[in-house]
């Protein structure tokens, strides 16, 4: 079974194809996962593998490993660009996320002042007031948007939650606007015998209406770079998701990035 990608707290720097340099934060376990979507395509593996026995890092813990790195990478003249919250799951789901993004923010005004602060979010947790009101401290506050049509949105990213749904959540974009970048992963394949596909012309529109209805500064387009857990899932040539972003562009007049 294909299980968690990063056994410490603080990772990296690694290259990230969106971001550049990156220092990532997982929020999550060190030896499993907790997360609020199962998506087919998770690098991190399925929900089933267990949430593991190390459980969540401290708020303390995340600021201390935090600032040693930091203040080492400063120290030795290392680059970064980004400190990126990712990981082996959903990072708004721990319960001091929005004190974590408090020391996270005073950590690099104090080492890195130039670096962006990003947070890779499923998008499950905008009901919770604390999580919203964090996410807009960040520099790139980025929401994920894998299908504006309910069915296949529930068969790509199976959220945990049946209230779950595209309809409850478009608001809740819509309600961080230019503050929100949304990010939208293009596949297809089949899982369990059952047609799933992003990326069709109907799904494309789709997804163009959400766009226009939440205007967010940026759209993030991306496809699979990584084994997945199905393993049917396709990756997108650069020409597809260059077709797709121009299309989309012409439409809303919304700047989107490419990563193939």
């Amino acid at each position: 079974m294909q299980t968690v990608l990063f056994n410490s707290t603080i990772f990296g720097p690694i290259h990230s194809r969106r971001l550049g340099t990156s220092l990532g934060v997982n929020l999550s376990p060190v030896d499993g996962k907790i997360c609020t979507f199962d998506c087919l395509y998770c690098e991190a593996g399925y929900n089933a593998q267990g949430p593991g026995k190390s459980g969540l890092p401290e708020r303390a813990e995340v600021a201390a490993l935090l600032r040693q790195k930091l203040a080492s990478m400063k120290a030795a003249g290392e680059s970064l660009d980004v400190i990126t919250f990712s990981g082996n799951g959903e990072p708004t789901v721990h319960p001091d996320f929005a004190g974590i993004i408090d020391d996270t923010i005073a950590a690099r005004n104090e080492f890195f002042p130039d670096v962006k602060i990003s947070v890779l979010c499923n998008s499950t947790q905008l009901h919770r007031p604390d999580v919203c009101e964090a996410l807009r401290k960040v520099d790139n506050n980025i929401l994920k948007l894998d299908s504006a049509i309910e069915s296949t949105m529930r068969a790509l990213d199976r959220p945990n939650a049946p209230g779950f749904t595209v309809e409850s959540l478009l608001p809740r974009l819509e309600a961080f606007g230019s503050k929100a970048i949304i990010q939208t992963m293009l596949t297809r394949g089949t899982h369990d015998g059952a047609e799933i596909d992003n990326t069709t012309p109907a799904e494309i529109d789709a997804l163009i209406e959400a766009y226009k209805r939440i205007r967010p500064a940026e759209i993030m387009l991306y496809t699979i770079d990584r084994r997945t857990p199905e393993q049917s899932l396709q990756r997108l040539s650069r020409q597809e998701l260059d077709a797709a972003a121009a299309r989309i562009t012409a439409r809303t007049g919304i700047p989107v990035q490419v990563s193939a």
